[in-house]
């Protein structure tokens, strides 16, 4: 388990390419927090007979499952702030790409893999592609954005670690999705409508469908990361799944109208090097 074959390599990239698809949809929306709420909810939905079907994991695998429900509270939160106060372009770079970094730090922590110097080639370079998709003036200038976003790549990198864990641990990958993602969008929805004072329900009748195939996307995206973690090194799939930045930049640009820049021209560059080294390494 210390490369990456073709297959898994084309099979994250395309979960990567599902995951900017399900932000480009939140971002998209007037009201973030409400649609990546609603998004998740149905992803329990598309679970639950999932759960149903194949059974319920082990004892020993709930902690992580716990735990990483815990983790993922707090980072729809945080998701949801930084693109009610910045662009897409700016804030998915900055969560994205930092954590990278973070996971192959943690990971050789908690799961003692250690990195080739080809493997830590390929994540600084990712990392550095991705920061500079999001770098710029703006970034300076949308402050609380980029709070946010830094807050997240934390977030991101002890989720990550916990789920590959529990993945491996429970032996079966889907089950152990399926139960997360069952569980997952509950405790956020709660939340949110707990802080809301007005009927939600005229905009849920607005956005269910939209919010459908972003649910499908949510879903098979991290499911695909989760079994590419018990196939490969989790620093370099963790680093793999973040090229999701460069289609989240194509779309931001493409339906939401956002700049593209040269220094985004110059990040390409960087994770298309990147990739090429996670794959050799």
């Amino acid at each position: 388990m210390n490369s990456l074959s073709p297959q898994v390599l084309i099979a994250v990239l395309v979960g990567a390419l599902l995951h900017a698809g399900w932000n480009a949809l939140v971002k998209s929306s007037t009201d973030k927090t409400l649609d990546t709420a609603l998004i998740h909810v149905i992803c329990s939905f598309y679970a639950m007979p999932v759960c149903w079907y194949l059974g319920l994991p082990d004892p020993q695998v709930w902690p992580f499952i716990i735990a990483s429900l815990l983790v993922h509270v707090a980072y729809y939160f945080a998701l949801a702030g930084a693109y009610r106060h910045g662009d897409l372009g700016l804030a998915y770079p900055l969560m994205r790409g930092t954590a990278p970094v973070l996971v192959a730090l943690s990971s050789f922590v908690v799961l003692g893999e250690v990195l080739t110097p080809l493997a830590w080639s390929g994540v600084f370079g990712v990392s550095v592609g991705l920061l500079c998709m999001g770098a710029g003036g703006a970034m300076l200038q949308q402050k609380k954005a980029l709070a946010f976003a830094l807050s997240n790549a934390v977030l991101i990198a002890i989720y990550t670690v916990v789920d590959a864990k529990g993945a491996r641990m429970s032996g079966h990958v889907l089950q152990y999705a399926a139960l997360l993602f069952a569980l997952d969008g509950w405790p956020f929805a709660l939340l949110t409508l707990w802080h809301r004072k007005g009927d939600v329900m005229p905009y849920v009748r607005e956005r269910w469908r939209v919010a459908a195939g972003g649910a499908g996307a949510s879903l098979a995206s991290y499911s695909i990361a989760l079994w590419a973690m018990t196939v490969a090194p989790v620093a370099l799939i963790a680093a793999l799944r973040e090229t999701s930045v460069l289609f989240a930049a194509i779309l931001g640009a493409w339906l939401l109208k956002e700049p593209w820049t040269r220094m985004r021209v110059f990040g390409t560059a960087f994770i298309v090097m990147g990739v090429m080294a996670l794959h050799l390494a």
